[in-house]
């Protein structure tokens, strides 16, 4: 998770057990505006099969279908699911078995489910190091259906969803980051642009991304404007924060606040 950074470095802000494994959140983004009920990644998902999950040593009492409902919500209330990327930790719970388990399919009827055409062709034709991030079984169904939509690069709100989407190179091929406004805040869905809260130094990057320089170039100019503009960012993997905002100084990029999302109000 954090590449060529040091254990004796990064072991102090997110500490790993005896089996060398750090704790990670699966954290998506409901978004409810007028008629929509916008979701923003979905996890990992349940429907693998016992040997993979316990390569991931799954844990806590959490689950997407368990927080929609605290919400007041089901799987059918959803209208649009928004895929960051299509890593499986990302879109896994995008799709599940039937009633009678003998085909998987669309885990949102009623929804529409948003990629982009240069990352699904990247997603569905993989290179050997992401193929096994890329699963079948998370992208196929999507694409037997009519619920498969691609986001414009060159006009990025014109799906209509309410938010523009920053898209990065560096993790995968045109990862999608959207920008949301609520109230007198931006806030921005970080998927694996930024991880964590550990993740702010400029070199923390992850082993994952298949373009590490790349993803340093991005993330450095993201965060020149972000420090600038108070922009909230929210976090996907930071298994305690939700939230933050980021400071630029004479030493770097620096945390200023955490905080979790309900403090906007």
């Amino acid at each position: 998770m954090f590449g060529v950074v040091p254990k004796s470095i990064w072991n102090k802000t997110n500490p790993a057990d005896a089996n060398n494994l750090c704790s990670w959140a699966l954290r998506c983004l409901l978004i409810e505006d007028g008629n929509k009920l916008i979701l923003i990644d979905v996890g990992i998902g349940n429907k693998q099969d016992e040997k993979f999950l316990s390569h991931y040593f799954l844990h806590g009492d959490d689950s997407l279908e368990k927080s929609l409902h605290n919400k007041g919500f089901s799987r059918d209330d959803i209208t649009d699911v928004f895929l960051t990327h299509l890593h499986f930790d990302h879109c896994g719970g995008g799709t599940d078995w039937n009633a009678d388990k003998t085909r998987i399919e669309p885990a949102f009827k009623n929804a529409k489910y948003w990629s982009n055409q240069a990352h699904w062709h990247w997603a569905t034709q993989p290179n050997s190091r992401e193929k096994a991030s890329f699963l079948k079984e998370n992208l196929d169904p999507l694409a037997q259906g009519q619920q498969l939509h691609f986001v414009d690069p060159l006009l990025p709100s014109n799906a209509g969803l309410g938010f523009d989407v920053l898209f990065t190179q560096g993790h995968t091929a045109s990862m999608m980051c959207p920008i949301i406004k609520y109230k007198n805040y931006s806030i921005v869905y970080m998927a694996d642009l930024l991880p964590s809260i550990g993740h702010i130094p400029l070199p923390y990057l992850m082993a994952y991304d298949t373009r590490p320089l790349l993803t340093l170039v991005e993330k450095e100019n993201f965060f020149i404007q972000a420090a600038t503009e108070k922009t909230i960012l929210f976090l996907e993997h930071d298994p305690v924060n939700e939230c933050c905002t980021i400071l630029q100084t004479e030493r770097g990029f620096k945390l200023d606040q955490k905080f979790p999302l309900s403090d906007l109000g």
